[in-house]
């Protein structure tokens, strides 16, 4: 691994007077970094997320093109612990904010305090102040409260009493919510849902996959054995290098039909938004270096579509109550768009 980050650290230091052979074989270690990195950091969150490598692997997709994560699930299925190991496994500065239906906003930006010593108001931060937010249970805490995200995931800064304080880079929240019919919940508006680059969910285990977590809980916390594979440098490293994974016209294209497709459905109050076309390219291309590849297929678009899409579209009332769900609007646009044929690299 020490030998790729040389070899990225060289890619990174040459010069702009690059022939085209140097400019690929650059690339193509910059690629072969990243996907390194994303199976030595999958290992180390599989330590404590057993069986659920889809779910791993499009979280670490989300983060390495430098997106939101929101995790949905019913309570007790590791939704706190993917996010903990994968932090962990990043080694970047983490913070944890359990939200709760008194938590003001404040308490996670962050208050201006009057210090009598020098006779002035000081900021003092907020848990938001870190490489990696960890936003337990996000739609437990009230509207308001959810609403002091907003800033922060779109801008990565917080602006209290006239200042704007910027976060530390590499910026990320990593949010858990449990189902909205569940108790003392409150739904999360469609401007932060739209914020989330993705939206994952874990599910039940297998029961082999339930009986190894049963073996691993026998013993110490398998957490406390999850060592860092990066830090917050390297990781701003990997997302920059992302930059050089080349995206087809063609499928650039296909990825604007797609969100226009849904744009178009009668059953849908909101189609996709343009950040959510964005993400859908962003991520696509983390998945492809993460398989890899110096450029995107389509395939790599089809792997990403739902978790990156369905959470943005809001079905009409009477949609849901006919049980349609979001996702089914997500797979029919991406079979009523004629895929792109293409998969040249540049």
């Amino acid at each position: 691994m020490e030998r790729i980050w040389q070899d990225l650290d060289k890619a990174e230091a040459s010069t702009a007077m690059e022939t085209p052979q140097e400019m690929t074989e650059n690339v193509e270690e910059a690629v072969a970094t990243i996907e390194e990195a994303s199976r030595e950091i999958i290992a180390e969150v599989e330590k404590v997320i057993v069986g659920k490598r889809d779910a791993v692997r499009l979280a670490l997709a989300a983060v390495l093109a430098g997106g939101h994560v929101l995790i949905e699930d019913i309570p007790g299925v590791g939704k706190t612990s993917l996010a903990k190991s994968l932090a962990r496994a990043l080694g970047c500065s983490f913070k944890r904010i359990q939200f709760t239906p008194d938590l003001l906003p404040s308490d996670i930006t962050g208050i201006s305090i009057y210090n009598q010593k020098t006779l002035e108001f000081e900021f003092r931060q907020g848990p938001v102040f870190a490489n990696i937010v960890l936003a337990d249970e996000i739609n437990r805490g009230s509207p308001k409260t959810q609403s002091s995200l907003l800033e922060c995931m779109e801008e990565a800064q917080v602006t209290a009493d006239g200042m704007t304080y910027r976060l530390p880079k590499p910026f990320f929240v990593i949010a858990t919510q449990n189902h909205i019919d569940m108790q003392g919940t409150y739904p999360l508006p469609e401007a932060q849902l739209d914020r989330f680059m993705m939206s994952i969910s874990l599910g039940y285990p297998s029961a082999p996959d339930e009986k190894r977590i049963l073996e691993t809980r026998m013993g110490d916390n398998p957490m406390e054995e999850v060592r860092p594979v990066l830090d917050a440098s390297r990781l701003l490293g990997l997302q920059k290098s992302l930059h050089s994974v080349h995206v087809d016209d063609a499928v650039q294209e296909w990825v604007v039909e797609i969100a226009r497709a849904t744009r178009k459905r009668q059953e849908l109050y909101l189609g996709i938004s343009p950040r959510g076309t964005l993400n859908l390219v962003y991520a696509s291309r983390a998945l492809a270096a993460m398989n890899g590849r110096t450029y995107v297929a389509p395939d790599d678009v089809k792997a990403v579509a739902v978790p990156v899409l369905a959470h943005r579209l809001v079905l009409k009332p009477e949609m849901r109550f006919r049980g349609m769900e979001t996702l089914q609007i997500v797979e029919e646009a991406l079979d009523s768009v004629p895929c792109p044929l293409t998969h040249a690299k540049r």
